[in-house]
This record gives C-alpha cells, sequence and structure tokens, in this order.
C-alpha cells in the first residue's frame, strides 16, 4: 500500500508531456521486441509448424479426393497443382508398392526413384495403428532435413495404396541473418524517428492543458476575466468551454452573493439601529412615562421579531439547500390550512388596507410535509403583497384537479420582465424593482423554491408587464 501510494505520488509530480512520451517510446519499445522475437527467434520454430501443417492439409486433401471418387481414381491435376504450389515430392503407390502417380518438384528426394526407401515407409505404414507415419529425416547427401508423411489410401485393414509426400525443410539461418541485419537498420532509425516525433506530439498534447492548467491558476485567484484557450484538439477544446461555461457561473454567483450580503447586512442594520435608538430613548427620555416608553418597547419587539424572523429564514434556507433538512409528510385538508394561513394576515389588511381574497374549491386531502406547505403559501403570500399595486389587491386561488391541487397566488403590481423570470427564485437575485417588505425578509422566494423541489413538485411564475403576477405550485397526488 504505501509503495503504491509512493508510485502515485511520484506519477503526480511527472509533466503530462513527459508522460506522454514515455508512453509513445515504451510503446514503440515493445513493437520492436515483439518483432524481434517473431522474425529472429521464432522464425524457424514457426516456419517448421507452418510447412508440417502445410503438408498434412496438402495429403488430405488428395485423401479426400481419392475416397470421393468413388472408384479409386486420382485427381492427377488437383495434385501437381497441390506439389507446385507448396514445393512437394508426391508418390502414389498401390497394395503392392508398384508406382502409380509420381511428381517430383524438389530434386534428390527420399521418395521417388527410391525403392527400398519407399519400401521402409510402407512397412512404416502397416505397423502403425493409424495407418500414417510423419517422420523428420536428414537427407545424408544434401544434409538437408526432410519431412515424409504416409498414410494409406483405403481401409487401413486391406488399404488400396499408399500416399507419400516428401518436402524439404529449407535452413532458414541465412535468412534469419539478413532479416537481422534489415531489423537493426529498421529499430536503429524508427526509434530515432519514434523519439523526435513523440517528443512533438506529446508537447503539442500538452500544451493546450497547460495554458488551460495556468488560466484554471488565475480562476482559482478569483480573476472572472481568464480566458481559457482550448486550441489544439476537441477535448481540449470541450474542457476550455466548460472552464468558460464554470467561470461565467462563478462570476455570477459571486456577483448575486456580494449583492445578497450588502442586502442582508442592510437588513440587519436597520432593525439594529432601531433596537439601539429605542433603548436609548427608553433610558434618556420615556423612562419616566409609560405610555411613550411602551410604545418604544413594542417597537423594539417588533424590530426584534423582524431580526429573528431574517436569521431564521437564513437558517432554514441553508438547511434546505445542504440536504439536512428532511420531510415529514402528513395527510391534511389544503383549504382549511388555506384560509388559517390567509388569517394571519387579517392584522395587516385591516392595518394597511390590504384586500386577500380567497377562491377556494371543495375540501382535499393531500400528503405532504404540512409545516414546509404552509412556509411556501406564507411566503407567496408575502411577496404579493410586497409588489402587488396601489390597490392592494391579492388572490389567493385553490383549484383541484384529477392528479392533485394547483395554488395560485396572483398581484396586481408591475410584473417581471420576460428574462428576469428564470431568476426570480434564485437566492442571490434581488428585482431592481425591489420595495420594502412589509412582513419578511427578503428570502421568502429562494425558500419556496427550495421546499418545492425538496417534495419534488412543479412550480412557476406567470407575468404580465404592468398587469401583475401569479405564483403557483401543484401539490401532487403520490
Amino acid at each position: 500500500m504505501k509503495l503504491s501510494k509512493k508510485l502515485d505520488s511520484l506519477n503526480s509530480r511527472i509533466p503530462l508531456k513527459l508522460k506522454i512520451w514515455m508512453y509513445f517510446m515504451a510503446f514503440t519499445i515493445l513493437v520492436f521486441v515483439l518483432l524481434w522475437l517473431c522474425q529472429i527467434f521464432f522464425l524457424e520454430k514457426f516456419y517448421k509448424s507452418m510447412k508440417t501443417s502445410e503438408v498434412y492439409n496438402c495429403a488430405e486433401k488428395v485423401v479426400a479426393s481419392y475416397n470421393g471418387s468413388g472408384s479409386g481414381e486420382i485427381d492427377e491435376d488437383m495434385i501437381s497443382s497441390l506439389a507446385v504450389d507448396h514445393d512437394l515430392c508426391i508418390e502414389i503407390l498401390d497394395r503392392y508398392g508398384r508406382e502409380v502417380y509420381s511428381k517430383e518438384v524438389i530434386g534428390d528426394c527420399l521418395i521417388h526413384g527410391r525403392q527400398n526407401g519407399t519400401h521402409i515407409f510402407i512397412e512404416s505404414i502397416d505397423n502403425d495403428d493409424d495407418g500414417r507415419i510423419f517422420h523428420k529425416i536428414r537427407n545424408p547427401r544434401t544434409n538437408t532435413e526432410m519431412l515424409i508423411y504416409g498414410c494409406v489410401l483405403g481401409s487401413t485393414e486391406y488399404p488400396d495404396g499408399y500416399l507419400l509426400i516428401n518436402s524439404a525443410l529449407v535452413p532458414v539461418g541465412s535468412t534469419v541473418s539478413i532479416i537481422k541485419r534489415q531489423l537493426m537498420l529498421i529499430t536503429v532509425v524508427l526509434i530515432l524517428l519514434a523519439f523526435v516525433i513523440s517528443l512533438y506530439l506529446s508537447r503539442r498534447i500538452a500544451r493546450p492543458i497547460d495554458r488551460i492548467t495556468k488560466s484554471a491558476e488565475q480562476l482559482a485567484k478569483g480573476d472572472f476575466r481568464t480566458k481559457f484557450d482550448g486550441r489544439g484538439y476537441l477535448e481540449a477544446k470541450k474542457l476550455a468551454d466548460t472552464l468558460t461555461y464554470a467561470e461565467r457561473e462563478l462570476s455570477r454567483v459571486d456577483t448575486m452573493q456580494r449583492d445578497l450580503v450588502a442586502n442582508v447586512s442592510h437588513d440587519l442594520r436597520t432593525p439594529l439601529t432601531m433596537l439601539k435608538a429605542y433603548a436609548e430613548m427608553i433610558r434618556d427620555l420615556s423612562g419616566d412615562n409609560p405610555v411613550k416608553r411602551n410604545e418604544h418597547l413594542e417597537i423594539i419587539i417588533n424590530e426584534t421579531d423582524r431580526l429573528s424572523a431574517m436569521v431564521n429564514d437564513i437558517l432554514d434556507l441553508s438547511k434546505l439547500e445542504s440536504g439536512r433538512q428532511k420531510l415529514e409528510p402528513s395527510e391534511f385538508e389544503i383549504r382549511d390550512r388555506l384560509s388559517a394561513i390567509i388569517a394571519r394576515f387579517k392584522g395587516i389588511s385591516e392595518k394597511m388596507g390590504y384586500n386577500i381574497h380567497f377562491m377556494p374549491d371543495s375540501e382535499r386531502l393531500v400528503t405532504a410535509d404540512v409545516g414546509k406547505i404552509e412556509q411556501v403559501i406564507y411566503n407567496l403570500i408575502n411577496n404579493a403583497i410586497n409588489y402587488t399595486g396601489d390597490d392592494k389587491q391579492v388572490y389567493v386561488r385553490q383549484i383541484n384537479q384529477p392528479d392533485g391541487v394547483l395554488i395560485e397566488v396572483e398581484d396586481t403590481g408591475d410584473g417581471i420582465e420576460e428574462d428576469k423570470i428564470k431568476l426570480i427564485f434564485d437566492k442571490y437575485y434581488r428585482s431592481e424593482n425591489h420595495k420594502r417588505e412589509v412582513v419578511g425578509t427578503g428570502l421568502g422566494l429562494s425558500i419556496v423554491k427550495a421546499v418545492l423541489k425538496l417534495h419534488n413538485y412543479d412550480y412557476g411564475v406567470r407575468s404580465t408587464l404592468g398587469k401583475g403576477s401569479t405564483f403557483w405550485f401543484k401539490i401532487s397526488d403520490n
């Protein structure tokens, strides 16, 4: 394990272009090693094996032709063609050892005109259980190794005749010597070429990666204007395009995060300032005046509640997006729940003149995390109150459908630009037409998105400029 870690550590420190060059050279050397083994060390063995298989296959064709003729006739043209094509001496004898057919291709073979040798081969065939022989014999006159194949024609018990094939095993020593010299020259030349080509290719392949790596290092330092150059090959271009996209997204997120910090800081600073101011007023001015003191204390309590709500919203959003917040589904009546939520806004309606119109459908049982669905509906209504028009009208609809319940919350405000609709649920997005919230923290829609995604519910917004917006989501039946 330690050795493996050391090798991995060493491998991680080797530059890419050096790795590519090493792999290319290793592959080249392996090819030449295999070539030398096959062409030099195993050439003779391969040649003898091939020649043996060649003789055996030719014999099988002759026997098959003889047995297939029915009358025991031989196809002299076919046999002659086999002998010439494969440098074979072929002789066919009758049952008494007399020559029936003969084709001599190589000179001074061991069967043609060698009656004593022929009879010895026939005797060996008769003594073999399978009726065939396959010998390697050295010709004493030429000092050449010969292959002798013999078999019966017809039945092994009552043979019609005999087939003898003689093939010379040509010495390959001189051929190996010639090939060796050629391979030596080719090996030297090609290894030099491989060295140069692999060095060029490794640099060419690694160059785009090096450029992208340097750009990525700049991006890691916070430079979102870095250019990723992936010229060279397709994979590098795809990597550069991916990093360019990631850079744009990181830049957008960084900008939005800065905006969020600025907005949240502003929203936190306001109640804190008011808390301090009214606490000082109680200390210095209204401490002995019960009416003024209670008025100032009421403001401190309201601002404390607002500050607490803001912190809770930030914590809730963090838990939802990190996956630490788990659903606790239960069955409940949606119309009754909507009525209860709208009733919470009665104080705002009476105090500030807002009219929240509820258009219910028939009662319907749904299954979801009741606490989180209440939070979604509350935030959508609160958002509509913040952005509705001067008429201060908000409409909440319950629409029962075969596969679930559709909830809509409509305001009569200025509406949302089409290119801004896809950003409206983004936790870092802040509308340019932002209005100071009557109730809430400005993170409501972000929490809505997180809760609905956790439930896997469909949601969205329809908006027309100058006429208002309708936020909706659908509680699906399980």
